[in-house]
């Protein structure tokens, strides 16, 4: 499907999730601001295809920024330990394996994935450990590999719409605790697992989100259950949790629900965190490969159920607007 309201072209690419946009030059349309009426037309497009794709773009660090900030205020986790950025850029987290913050290093993203509960664990929402997960996220490439390293999404509006009538009554009105690393098993028996266990303790994330959140632009239900982050579901009791997740997780991310991305470099990914879960490469493991990506993240408000529930933290301070001041939007 074509969609031509005006300069841009959006082309679906999948079933129900996913287009790509020609006819824009984002490096210029950050220098035209919001003026620009292109940038609603991209609002829209969004919200209907939850991702889009531009791809051959020029964008620089200060073309990423200032494109993300026509969206909303720029937000990111604070310090070092969550990552590390480009000179000058404390608003852009850096996507590499050599640029893992807090001292994990090479290797730690593909260790966690070995110790993953499920083959799904991988499907995440950025910070969905926050009470106020971000809005929108924009991926940027610069180096990618000569084979694999694509990148999924799915559809979480699709997924709560594609449950029987009776589960999703009964999701409406459940909360699940969200958490860093909650989908995978770390051991005390193990001294790296317990460095990793110590360090989430001493700066712990943590809030309970409603299992089905309503959009607060489109009003659509989502499925806002990303297997990476949820521990269990409130007031259940452990063995009904697990059987519950069970069923919701493999359904999450069904494969119609989804769509994949290979990456060329100058690629830009644009996605509504609020109602698509992702999926980072794990093909390329284990291998010696070179990829290197930017991402800047548009602050977010707290998730609100069906049944007017409004997410609350457990542990630690919601994310806020990034100042400027170098302290990674904690001011």
């Amino acid at each position: 499907m074509i969609e031509r309201d005006s300069g841009i072209d959006v082309r679906r690419v999948a079933g129900k999730i996913g287009a790509n946009v020609r006819g824009v030059d984002l490096r210029e349309l950050a220098k035209l601001g919001e003026s620009s009426g292109t940038v609603g037309e991209i609002r829209a497009a969004l919200l209907r295809h939850k991702v889009l794709f531009f791809r051959e773009q020029q964008l620089d660090h200060v073309g990423h920024v200032a494109f993300a900030r026509l969206f909303g205020e720029v937000t990111r986790l604070p310090g070092a330990k969550h990552g590390t950025h480009p000179e000058g850029f404390p608003e852009i987290l850096v996507v590499e394996r050599r640029a893992a913050g807090g001292g994990r290093g090479p290797g730690f993203e593909e260790r966690l994935y070995r110790k993953s509960d499920r083959h799904d664990s991988g499907w995440h929402v950025d910070i969905a450990s926050s009470v106020n997960p971000p809005a929108l996220s924009i991926l940027r490439c610069e180096v990618a590999p000569e084979h694999g390293g694509d990148t999924q999404w799915t559809n979480l509006v699709a997924a709560y719409e594609g449950l029987s009538r009776p589960l999703r009554q009964l999701a409406d009105g459940l909360r699940a605790e969200h958490a860093l690393h909650a989908g995978v098993r770390l051991l005390f028996s193990d001294d790296e697992d317990l460095a990793v266990i110590r360090k989430r303790a001493e700066d712990t994330l943590m809030s309970l989100h409603p299992v089905v959140r309503v959009h607060p632009e489109t009003g659509q239900k989502a499925l806002f259950l990303p297997p990476a982050s949820v521990s269990h579901i409130a007031e259940l009791l452990p063995w009904e949790s697990r059987g519950i997740l069970e069923i919701l997780f493999s359904h999450l991310c069904r494969p119609e629900y989804t769509v994949r991305h290979h990456w060329e470099p100058g690629d830009v990914a644009l996605w509504d965190n609020r109602a698509v879960a992702h999926l980072q490469p794990t093909d390329l493991h284990d291998t010696d490969y070179e990829r290197r990506m930017f991402r800047v993240l548009i602050h977010g408000d707290r998730p609100v159920g069906p049944d007017g529930f409004r997410s609350e933290p457990v542990r630690g301070a919601p994310l806020r607007p990034f100042t400027g001041r170098g302290d990674g939007g904690t001011g």
